[in-house]
C-alpha cells in the first residue's frame, strides 16, 4: 500500500520498515499496521483538531496536567500557541497513560515510542495471531461474560489508583486477545481528582462494560461497582487489589429539600449583595 504521510518519517528514521495495512480509523486517530524488524506492531496516527468530530475535549482535558507554565499559560488564553500546546497535550495525554498504567500491571498495549506525533505499540491479536476483535463483536457464554466482567472491573481499579478513568471504555474499546480483555483508546484520559465530572465517567465506563456484558449474563446488571470503587477512593482507602462485591447499600433518607432551598437562597443573597458592593466601588472610580 502506499506509505501514509505521517509515517513516511519513521521509515526515513528507521522507526519502522514497512506499512503493511490499514487497521481502523475513528474520529480521533487512524492506526496502521506495521512492520519494525521481525516485528509487527501498530502505529496510531492522530487526527489534528480540524479534522477531529470529538467535540467534547474541553471537559476530558479539565485538570490535565501541562509540560511548563508557559504553556498553561497560553492554553488559559486560547493564543495560537496556546492552541498549538493544546493539541499536543491531547495527543501526549494517550501515550503518558499508557505507560504509566503498563507500569502499574493495566492490561494495556505496551507502547514502544511516540515518534513525530504517531505512537507505535503492540499490535493485539488473537491466539491465530490475525488482529483482534473488540468485545461487542464476540459471542461469549455466561461464564466467560462475568470472568471478563470481573477482569475489567480490576483494570478499572488498576487506572483508578494511578489516578485516571479511561472516560470513554466501551464494548468498542476493549480488545480480546487469548489471555482475555486488553483496554484500548486513551486519547480521552481524565484525571481522577482534578476533573469535576470525573466521579459520572467512571459510573458511565463501569456501567457501559456491565450493560454489554450483562446481556450475557444478566444477573451483572444487579451489580454497582462503579459506585463501591468510587466511595472507596473517595475515602482515599482504594488500592489496586482491594476487593470488590459489587453491593451498594442506598441511602433511602428523604431529602431535606427546605433546607437545599435556604442554602441556595443565602448562596444568592450572598452573590447579589457582592455584585452590588462591586457596582458601587465601581461608580466612586
Amino acid at each position: 500500500m502506499k506509505t501514509p504521510t505521517a509515517l513516511q518519517a519513521l521509515i526515513d528514521d528507521g522507526v519502522i520498515d514497512e506499512v503493511l495495512r490499514p487497521l481502523k480509523s475513528g474520529k480521533e486517530a487512524a492506526v496502521y499496521v506495521v512492520r519494525s524488524g521481525d516485528d509487527v506492531r501498530c502505529a496510531k496516527v492522530y487526527k489534528d483538531m480540524a479534522q477531529r468530530s470529538f467535540q467534547q475535549r474541553v471537559q476530558y482535558q479539565e485538570g490535565r496536567k501541562v509540560r511548563g507554565s508557559r504553556e498553561a499559560r497560553a492554553i488559559g488564553k486560547a493564543t495560537k500557541y496556546g492552541r498549538k500546546q493544546q493539541e499536543t497535550a491531547w495527543k501526549n495525554a494517550e501515550v503518558d497513560a499508557l505507560y504509566l498504567l503498563r507500569d502499574a500491571g493495566v492490561r494495556v498495549p505496551e507502547p514502544y515510542g511516540y515518534y513525530h506525533g504517531v505512537l507505535v505499540m503492540e499490535l493485539v491479536t488473537d491466539a491465530d495471531g490475525f488482529s483482534a476483535p473488540r468485545l461487542g463483536e464476540v459471542e461469549l457464554t455466561p461464564e466467560q461474560a462475568r470472568e471478563f466482567h470481573a477482569v475489567l472491573m480490576r483494570q478499572v481499579v488498576r487506572m483508578l489508583c494511578c489516578g485516571l478513568i479511561h472516560g470513554d471504555l466501551s464494548q468498542y474499546n476493549v480488545l480480546v486477545g487469548p489471555d482475555g480483555p486488553i483496554v484500548i483508546d486513551f486519547p480521552q484520559v481524565v484525571s481522577a481528582a482534578g476533573n469535576n465530572a470525573a466521579r459520572r465517567m467512571l459510573l458511565r465506563d463501569v456501567n457501559n462494560l456491565t450493560a454489554s456484558l450483562g446481556r450475557s449474563a444478566p444477573e451483572l446488571l444487579e451489580t454497582w461497582y462503579g459506585e463501591e470503587m468510587w466511595a472507596i477512593f473517595e475515602a482515599g482507602a482504594l488500592l489496586p487489589d482491594t476487593p470488590l462485591t459489587g453491593a451498594l447499600e442506598h441511602d433511602e433518607r428523604e431529602a431535606d429539600l427546605d433546607s437545599v432551598r435556604d442554602a441556595i437562597n443565602d448562596a444568592r443573597q450572598e452573590a447579589l449583595i457582592r455584585q452590588q458592593g462591586r457596582e458601587a466601588a465601581a461608580q466612586d472610580d
